[in-house]
């Protein structure tokens, strides 16, 4: 039992390093079978590669790479929030279903997946390290190397303690099987104090050695990215001062700005923008035909009753009405987060930006969809290679916007409203809307969060926000779900990696 849970981390391993072969990324460098970095000095390089590539695992049913930014992760950060619904048909997918309204349990394919990704890239980073260490390349090249890997090894680590709070901390690839099965470590669940540790150190280690933003190779982890991380962590841990000063020096680097129409920021042509800190690089960004495995698809509009159309998707993810109402008359975002699809009866459709006409009502099945994750088959407006299944959508994990927010928040738990408000103000601005009417600490703190979810929305992390709050249970019973406080902030451990490991992991509270 104990060596099968150590397979599920660390046998991969190879099959891993070979894949990347065949899916060259933006590094562009590709894995050289056997060698070592003994014996090839750009393995180390390869190694990386690899680490990068994992960011487009999106295997939700079983695949050997796990999910880390496929349906499973739109399912544990969107659909389980009130800012959307499940989607498509009722009877499509239930397990999805049951994440939406909290009924899911141990068993969930989707949330094994989750845990099988995180880790899957876990034990990509963990090898790329190893190698790292002993590589012969220049000590600044070694360092920044490092501290990319150790910036995504961080990002995967902060997922893993917000879907399921204590997780294995695995920061080492096993000597041997012997070791692998008498190292507690891979086998038993850390405190969360401790994992928040792992992501502290990896992070300040990328803050002191990556390179600014104009320094960086596009796409590349670099120093505004590790800031920008390690102050949301921060702001979970509700230390305000940190997240005051990481994000301060983030504002004064000079290296990021909000772009003017904020229509452009999730499509092709708002790829690595001067809001961009850290996103997914896929298609023509990173010199292939590779991108997170259905991203666009699982979300695209779906066909529905009366058909007559070429659908784009599976119709999963759907802004819920809740969402929709929250906006304020005016606000310029509700239209670039939304696709309404035409009810009136009077046949219009809804037209996109790229020319596509999405039929009415009658003929789609769901009443919105998420416009952030669409991405353009029109040849002579966005480079569509042709694979549905890899669109050329880069994902936003980092914006401006939020450093911002996050920014605001924090001066105003220190008592700052002057410089809360000057930000707040600043993401309200670019919306089209007046400036803020709060003044006291409290109306302030609405009010920024009010614009995090507006802001942010379908963006993955309004969820999270709600458990930090101390806001989940209040606002999911309001969405009518079924959200059990003290139970449904975290998803359960995933029963399989409990049985393989002998019992040594021990469940969520509830499950």
């Amino acid at each position: 039992m104990q060596r099968n849970f150590i397979l599920l981390f660390f046998t991969g391993l190879l099959a891993i390093l070979g894949a990347v072969s065949c899916q060259k990324s933006f590094l562009d460098v590709p894995v050289q079978g056997q060698a070592t970095t003994a014996t090839d000095p750009n393995l180390a390089v390869n190694l990386v590669t690899g680490v990068y590539n994992s960011l487009f695992n999106g295997e939700a049913f079983g695949g050997a790479g796990g999910d880390i930014h496929g349906i499973s992760f739109i399912a544990a950060t969107n659909i389980i929030s009130d800012d959307a619904e499940k989607g498509s048909t009722p009877g499509d997918q239930p397990p999805l279903g049951d994440i939406d309204n909290f009924s899911v349990t141990p068993t969930n394919n989707f949330v094994a997946a989750l845990w099988n990704g995180y880790y899957g890239g876990i034990s990509r980073a963990n090898q790329a390290l190893a190698a790292l260490q002993i590589a012969s390349l220049a000590p600044t090249t070694k360092n920044q190397l490092i501290g990319e890997v150790r910036f995504i090894r961080a990002y995967y680590y902060f997922n893993l303690v917000r879907f399921f709070g204590k997780v294995p901390k695995v920061v080492r690839v096993p000597n041997d099987a012997q070791d692998a099965n008498t190292d507690p470590a891979f086998q038993t669940r850390a405190p969360i104090d401790t994992i928040y540790n792992v992501i502290t150190q990896d992070l300040q280690f990328a803050i002191d050695n990556l390179p600014l933003r104009t320094q960086s190779a596009v796409g590349h982890a670099n120093k505004g990215a590790a800031q920008a991380l390690l102050a949301k962590m921060y702001l979970y841990r509700k230390n305000w001062q940190q997240v005051q000063t990481l994000t301060q020096a983030v504002i004064a680097s000079g290296q990021y700005s909000l772009v003017p129409d904020y229509s452009i920021i999730w499509r092709y042509a708002g790829a690595n923008n001067a809001e961009s800190i850290f996103e997914t690089q896929s298609g023509t960004f990173n010199n292939s035909d590779i991108a997170t495995a259905g991203y666009c698809t699982w979300q695209g509009p779906r066909v529905g009753p009366k058909g007559g159309w070429t659908d784009l998707g599976f119709g999963f993810d759907t802004p819920s009405q809740d969402l929709v109402n929250a906006y304020e008359p005016g606000d310029k975002r509700k239209a670039s987060t939304i696709i309404a699809i035409d009810r009136t009866g009077r046949g219009l459709g809804t037209l996109l930006y790229d020319g596509f006409r999405i039929p009415s009502g009658d003929s789609v099945q769901n009443a919105y969809y998420n416009y952030k994750a669409y991405a353009s088959e029109n040849k002579n407006v966005e480079p569509f290679l042709g694979n549905r299944d890899q669109k050329q959508k880069n994902i936003r994990l980092l914006r401006y916007a939020d450093v911002l927010l996050m920014n605001a928040e924090a001066a105003n738990e220190l008592g700052q409203s002057a410089a809360a408000i000057a930000y707040l103000n600043q993401i309200r601005t670019r919306a089209g809307l007046a400036a803020t009417k709060a003044t006291s600490q409290t109306d302030l703190r609405t009010a920024i969060w009010n614009e995090r979810r507006l802001e942010l929305a379908m963006e993955h992390d309004r969820f999270f926000d709600l458990v930090r709050q101390g806001r989940a249970a209040q606002v999911m019973k309001a969405a009518g779900k079924n959200f059990v406080a003290g139970k449904n902030e975290l998803l359960p451990v995933p029963s399989l990696q409990i049985q393989l490991s002998g019992g040594k992991l021990d469940q969520n509270n509830g499950y």
